[in-house]
């Protein structure tokens, strides 16, 4: 199961009600941001989400609303010792901007006090890969960006089957806690139980994609096919399809049409513009795909695995 914050909602420039792109992605005592916008760190605290445990950024491109924000992060890292180090993943262009950002505004003279690492992200290559959780990153068509979106996937699980243990002999409580530790446990009759006995058929862990700007779909569909949850922007209602094309952004109506033909079982719509009203945007995507919201700052949702 993830996690899934939002700390910025908003397109281009802040309003009042959304801030700049991020959000946090949490998978037992993972921590991740996916963009950092201006505005990110003040996000976080009132979000109440704290920095503890907080060392990764994933970068989904080199624009400044994707990206301002590693200032307030970074250089409070460093002030409140609250990690070892920070790591950047990004495209060549994106760790550019990161590095000016970086080394030339917040330790233009001394450097660091911290870790910091820049990690070019590849194509279709693991991003992380430790502790039941992959992340792996696929490419995305923006501008003349080189951009990136994330696919978070959960490792998959036999857990125990309850009929099979009671079958079995094995009572709940300390026995079947050793067995899970152990692999096998001796039963007072003098039987051996092994975990493999007792294990249920295997269930998939959840898949999470997030998708940062955008201007074309169809080569998205595979990346993020059969997610849990897809998070992409939807900047422009359908009605200014030119103006999104012109711009290189997807409308509400490309958003739902990936979510179909990917076959995603829920799709949260950010990178919002001011100019449109929330809930008529809402009520046009779920005319496309019925499982679409649109994303607010602060909003808290969890990406699970299907039960089929």
């Amino acid at each position: 199961m993830f996690q899934v914050t939002f700390l910025g909602t908003g397109a281009t420039v802040p309003s009042a009600d959304r801030g700049l792109s991020s959000l946090m992605v949490e998978h037992e005592a993972t921590r991740v941001l996916v963009d950092c916008g201006e505005g990110t760190l003040r996000q976080i605290r009132k979000a109440h989400l704290g920095m503890r445990r907080l060392d990764r950024v994933l970068l989904t491109h080199g624009h400044l609303d994707h990206v301002l924000g590693l200032a307030g992060i970074a250089s409070t890292l460093e002030l409140w010792d609250q990690a070892s180090g920070l790591t950047i993943h990004g495209s060549d262009t994106a760790l550019q901007v990161a590095r000016t950002l970086l080394d030339q505004v917040v330790w233009p003279e001394d450097g660091p006090a911290i870790r910091v690492e820049y990690q070019e992200v590849k194509r279709d290559s693991p991003v992380l890969d430790q502790n039941g959780l992959r992340i792996t990153a696929f490419p995305v068509r923006h501008h003349e960006t080189h951009s990136f979106g994330y696919l978070f996937e959960e490792a998959g699980r036999r857990p125990m089957d309850v009929g099979k243990l009671e079958e079995l002999g094995v009572p709940a409580g300390p026995d079947r806690h050793r067995l899970t530790e152990k692999g096998s446990i001796d039963l007072p009759d003098g039987r051996t139980v092994r975990l493999e006995d007792v294990l249920g058929p295997p269930e998939r862990g959840a898949r999470l994609a997030v998708v940062g700007d955008a201007e074309r779909i169809d080569d998205l569909v595979e990346p993020v096919r059969g997610a849990d949850l897809l998070v992409i922007e939807a900047t422009y209602v359908t009605a200014d399809e030119g103006t999104a094309r012109s711009r290189g952004h997807l409308t509400v109506r490309d958003a739902c049409e990936l979510a179909k033909r990917a076959e995603v079982r829920r799709l949260l719509l950010t990178h919002q513009s001011s100019r449109y009203d929330p809930e008529a945007v809402r009520r046009e995507a779920q005319e496309f795909f019925p499982a679409a919201e649109i994303a607010k700052d602060f909003d808290r949702v969890r990406a699970e695995a299907s039960a089929g």
